[in-house]
């Protein structure tokens, strides 16, 4: 049997909406949305790191979390839809496509996210994994001064929806990152404690954005 028929399904249905320009007003029904938005650095070494952190999981270090990364199956790899490509003046220059997902590696081994790809986050303690969220690659897109990376949650997450990561370099160099997400508690049962829930969300939103503004590691340090 194939690997990908026993894959469960991403637990929501609005596959994509935290790209809807009316998000904030308009979230899929039941959901509640949220953005967050600011300026982390400058200049082309601030850009490259803050895209490799968000590509290996660095976004979700930097917050404090553990990443476990689980690399989809062969055939779903090697099937990946490429979006379609645009130049600096929003002209198509390549089609969209559906081609083989290149496996690619830090510097430091970690692997870079690609589509289908999951990686669950949680508190780690030992070789423990405590509140595991397990999530998937549900959009990723990928310009000369936007990346966009999407993560749609799995059975097990304590919520239901997406959340992404946007980073845009601005013409005079600044780099920014949005993080957008909708969600809603995944059982009824966690329904009273939402109100928490939503405050998690905040506070956990701006370490996302504090861990891309931070220092940039030198490769000696890194080592």
């Amino acid at each position: 049997m194939s690997a990908t028929v026993d894959r469960a399904a991403v637990t929501y249905a609005a596959v994509g909406a935290t790209q809807a320009p009316d998000l904030l007003s308009f979230p899929p029904r039941g959901f509640r949305p949220a953005e967050h938005r600011a300026r982390i650095g400058h200049g082309d070494a601030r850009w490259s790191y803050a895209v490799e952190a968000l590509l290996d999981g660095g976004v979700y270090r930097g917050a404090g979390m553990t990443v476990r990364y689980h690399p989809a199956p062969a055939d779903l790899a090697a099937d990946a839809y490429q979006p379609v490509v645009f130049d600096d003046a929003g002209e198509p220059v390549d089609p969209a496509a559906v081609a083989p997902a290149e496996q690619v590696f830090t510097a430091e081994g970690r692997p870079l996210l690609r589509p289908a790809d999951e990686i669950t986050v949680g508190l780690g303690v030992g070789d423990a994994l405590w509140f595991p969220l397990p999530t998937r690659v549900v959009l990723l897109e990928q310009a000369d001064a936007r990346v966009t990376l999407a993560m749609g949650t799995l059975p097990g997450h304590l919520l239901r929806g997406e959340e992404s990561f946007t980073l845009e370099r601005a013409s005079d160099g600044t780099v920014w990152l949005t993080v957008r997400s909708f969600a809603r508690p995944a059982h009824w049962w966690l329904w009273p404690a939402w109100p928490g829930m939503l405050v998690a969300r905040r506070l956990i939103a701006a370490r996302f954005l504090r861990a891309l503004a931070g220092p940039i590691p030198t490769r000696e340090a890194s080592e």
